[in-house]
């Protein structure tokens, strides 16, 4: 039987991971603080990659990678596959998860410290909890990213989301 950490234990460990970088380590640099924590993920996705894949022949192409991580290597980081999976055949896949695990529990502090007139208020909360659950968002580009790396396939990935909890992951295959 596999070896599984409780789904809490990991909810803690992200966000205490992305509280140090943001707030700690590198306060007054966010675009390092967003590598260092993309870097984790990498190092992760790539040793699960490792393990998940130690009994399959490697892929013939791209696209059955790509389905690899949307249904296998899916179901076994977050318990459920993608929700959807488009591509435009140019080397770009969007993988859709309508509720991200990792956003589905999260709240975010919408207080605003300094009032802009100029700007909607309700805006301005917005914005701040959006950029705020996006810095949680670079582990699992990160986790994507070193999955595909191990994969044989470099790629960048980056994260979008629409409306809470779903969330779009981009995956950009480099050439």
């Amino acid at each position: 039987m596999g070896r599984e950490v409780s789904e809490s234990c990991i909810d803690g460990l992200l966000t205490e991971m992305v509280s140090s970088y943001c707030n700690r380590f590198d306060a007054n640099k966010p675009e390092l603080a967003g590598r260092r924590i993309e870097a984790i993920g990498y190092q992760v996705g790539h040793q699960l990659a490792e393990r998940y894949t130690m009994e399959r022949p490697r892929f013939s192409d791209h696209l059955e990678a790509i389905k690899f991580i949307c249904k296998d290597f899916w179901s076994e980081v977050f318990k459920k596959q993608i929700d959807n999976l488009k591509t435009n055949h140019r080397g770009t896949f969007v993988l859709q998860d309508n509720k991200f695990r990792w956003l589905a529990r999260m709240s975010v502090d919408t207080s605003i410290e300094s009032v802009d007139l100029s700007q909607d208020p309700s805006a301005l909360a917005e914005n701040k909890a959006t950029q705020a659950m996006g810095v949680h968002l670079y582990f699992p580009c990160g986790i994507i990213r070193g999955a595909l790396s191990n994969l044989g396939i470099p790629c960048a990935v980056s994260a979008d989301i629409s409306n809470l909890p779903a969330c779009s992951f981009v995956v950009r295959i480099k050439a």
